[in-house]
């Protein structure tokens, strides 16, 4: 499916929808794009640079027991000379909600962050996203949220959120917003789950809302009448 066809499903399901999110945030790696990025030893800096190594290296990472939880970690590392791709869905997806009115952000731990944008760059989407925050940081993507919540304005309830990895799932999620794990990149499908538990949330706290506003109207009627006696 080609990425108008894509757009077209995607302004159709969206469609279907009353409570949208005024804000969709993305992950970057095996979300957007099917690889990740990642700086481990100082030395990987120069074979990155070298003329005389591909441009895509494997790297092997003997120590980083504590962030894998195994003994050898692989790491597929990518260079800035290289021409990326992303997900066949993730382009038409992106375009239907702009063209919707929906604004994007980007929430990346990656500690590359000027990979990160040239890949953007030559994506041709940077400028589709009203945040970027892209830096490493070991809070599972909250003090990512707090910086776009501060930057745009726009409630935690309001979100809706796309990533790889549940720890940040469930951080985020604590925080109030509809946050959506993806196990093969953003998809058609993904898109459908986002929308259809935001909803939900959004059904779900209007209730709860109506419910304490009743409870807050009898108290005060009985306040009242104890006051006329």
């Amino acid at each position: 499916m080609g990425d108008e066809k894509v757009k077209e499903e995607a302004m159709r399901m969206i469609g279907m929808f009353q409570v949208l999110p005024r804000l969709v945030v993305f992950d970057l790696d095996y979300t957007l794009w099917p690889f990740y990025w990642f700086h481990f030893f100082p030395t990987f800096l120069e074979v990155e640079s070298s003329d005389k190594n591909p441009d895509q290296i494997f790297l092997v990472c003997m120590t980083n027991m504590a962030a894998c939880g195994i003994g050898l970690c692989i790491f597929e590392c990518r260079s800035k000379r290289e021409m990326p791709s992303m997900y066949p869905h993730v382009k038409g997806i992106i375009a239907a909600l702009k063209d919707k009115g929906i604004d994007l952000a980007i929430a990346s731990r990656s500690p590359t962050a000027d990979i990160a944008n040239t890949f953007l760059d030559k994506l041709n989407i940077k400028s589709m996203f009203v945040a970027k925050e892209i830096f490493s940081s070991w809070t599972h993507k909250t003090d990512h949220f707090q910086r776009i919540h501060t930057r745009t304005g726009i409630p935690f309830n309001s979100m809706l959120f796309f990533d790889d990895e549940d720890r940040n799932i469930q951080a985020v999620s604590k925080m109030g917003v509809t946050s959506i794990y993806v196990g093969d990149g953003v998809n058609l499908g993904a898109l459908r789950q986002g929308l259809t538990e935001f909803t939900k949330n959004q059904n779900a706290s209007e209730k709860n809302k109506q419910r304490w506003l009743k409870k807050y109207s009898q108290n005060s009627s009985s306040s009242e009448k104890k006051d006329l006696k």
